[in-house]
């Protein structure tokens, strides 16, 4: 790898990282500000502009799309026990809110590209779901976007299920690598 190619595959992540993180404020101080609607319009443009970049855009949206049921699934799990209460953009009651939803698209983005570096180290990749989930999860309750109902619970249930989820889902963006021209083969 010559240093210029090294040199765009840091900027490539640096700015993956950055939208979402951008992303992260907008889906969050959206649904804490009554705006929820604004994290998922910035999530769709995030994820359109990331989808437009890649080598293989289908196969980058199959990404997308299994990350973003499989997570809000999750959290409508977390949901539907009690566990945590959102103020605003949810259908149902039981579900967690569309924003939730547009959190894990985001996510989904950085696996084959800011996140890559973890794909095969399943050890680290759990201990840094089971970390980083809760801490995540707790700035977004701090920022007023939700409340833990059952903090014991909650706290528990993020870092065992992105224990799991984390290396699960990495191991998805091996298969579903839209963005590098080694693909599904690796």
């Amino acid at each position: 790898m010559t240093l210029s190619q090294r040199q765009a595959g840091l900027l490539r992540s640096a700015l993956n990282l950055a939208l979402m993180q951008a992303g992260w404020f907008a889906c969050v101080l959206g649904a804490a500000k009554d705006l929820p609607w604004l994290g998922t319009v910035v999530t769709v443009a995030i994820v359109s502009w990331h989808l437009s970049r890649a080598v293989r855009p289908a196969e980058e949206l199959k990404l997308v799309a299994l990350v973003t049921l499989a997570g809000g699934t999750f959290d409508t799990a977390l949901t539907a026990a009690g566990w945590v209460a959102f103020p605003n953009g949810q259908f149902a009651p039981w579900l967690a809110p569309h924003w939730i939803f547009a959190l894990w698209a985001l996510f989904a983005t950085g696996l084959n590209v800011s996140l890559a570096w973890l794909k095969g180290r399943w050890w680290l990749a759990a201990a840094i779901g089971a970390v980083a989930s809760p801490l995540s999860y707790w700035a977004g309750v701090e920022l007023g976007a939700a409340t833990f109902v059952e903090p014991p619970l909650m706290l528990g249930a993020l870092a065992l299920g992105w224990a799991l989820i984390l290396p699960a889902i990495l191991r998805l963006a091996r298969r579903y690598d839209g963005y590098n021209d080694y693909g599904a083969t690796r």
